[in-house]
């Protein structure tokens, strides 16, 4: 696997800023899908809220340059964000990392899964890392992200 992408996947911080770093172009940001959605059962054990509290299903593709590198997917439950923040999360295509950082929000990255998928059509059938975590703010979560990343050769950066 390609030093790039083990250091992508195995960051506790934004994979935007390690994708600028190492590409030396800025990333930008293609929402594919948002919408707001009421949280079943698992997704409130999931972000721990209630379940029928209103959560950001958002969709993006991180690219640098004309080659994508990442595809995301988060869950934001809206209670628990700033105003401005949410705002942000739901009218731009803002990096999250970059959103995080304008708020100043002192947050952690509390890992979880890290698996090889094939066969997915994320990046017509390329297998990918799949790695998920949350975002911690006062000890609540503010967002639950799923990143994938192709396996090949684009990150020999």
């Amino acid at each position: 696997m390609p030093t790039c992408l083990r250091v992508c996947c195995g960051t506790d911080g934004s994979v935007t800023f390690l994708l600028e770093i190492m590409t030396r172009k800025t990333v930008n940001v293609k929402t594919e899908s948002q919408y707001i959605v009421k949280a079943d059962k698992e997704m409130a054990d999931l972000l721990g809220v209630e379940e029928g509290s209103d959560v950001n299903n958002r969709t993006v593709r991180l690219s640098a340059g004309n080659t994508v590198f990442v595809q995301a997917r988060s869950l934001s439950p809206l209670e628990r964000m700033p105003a401005t923040m949410r705002e942000q999360l739901m009218r731009a295509d803002i990096p999250i990392g970059r959103i995080l950082r304008s708020h100043n929000l002192e947050t952690r990255r509390d890992m979880g899964e890290l698996k090889v998928l094939k066969g997915e059509n994320t990046f017509d059938g390329i297998p990918v890392l799949s790695r998920s975590y949350k975002i911690v703010h006062d000890n609540q979560v503010l967002m639950w992200i799923n990143e994938r990343f192709p396996i090949d050769e684009r990150w020999e950066l």
